[in-house]
């Protein structure tokens, strides 16, 4: 890494209280898509939130890559617009998906990545938590942290962040 890498690493590591970061990508959706190349396979189950209840494309949506090159399955938020964990996990007993994604583009509420963890866990799955949409609150610690409950956290640096445009 040069100093300049190395920097943001250093400072990525230090707002969100972790041990590693890579700053590499040039957006979210190039970190998300690494994620998925890095630890499972083409036709590989993963959960993630339905795209027309706040989900991301890159979430299984059908027409990103991960939609395209996964078996996408979808949670989605009730009538009073919050995610109902029960019902995920019930969907991820059902499905078994090799990852659990925790995030959204639009999603008004708190994310409990704590009780995600436990449905994960539950069905030996990964939790991967995209905070793109968030990681400015995270950052100031207005939002729960993600961080001590999932496998890997991708965000964006021009979002909630404010910084050029990237991925981490």
């Amino acid at each position: 890494a040069d100093k300049v890498e190395q920097l943001a690493i250093d400072r990525a590591c230090e707002i969100f209280g972790c041990k590693y970061a890579n700053v590499q990508p040039h957006s979210g959706s190039q970190a998300n898509g690494a994620v998925y190349a890095a630890l499972i396979k083409a036709g590989d189950k993963i959960l993630g939130m339905d795209l027309s209840h706040g989900g991301h494309l890159t979430h299984g949506s059908k027409p990103s890559f991960s939609g395209q090159n996964y078996q996408a399955f979808y949670y989605g938020v009730e009538l009073d617009g919050r995610i109902n964990y029960d019902k995920v996990e019930e969907i991820a007993k059902i499905v078994q998906p090799k990852i659990i994604v925790c995030g959204a583009s639009a999603y008004a509420r708190e994310i409990d990545s704590k009780r995600f963890r436990e449905i994960a866990d539950l069905v030996g799955a990964i939790l991967f938590a995209d905070i793109a949409h968030i990681a400015g609150l995270v950052a100031a610690n207005e939002h729960p942290s993600p961080f001590p409950h999932a496998h890997i956290v991708t965000t964006t640096t021009h979002k909630t962040l404010r910084g050029p445009r990237g991925g981490m």
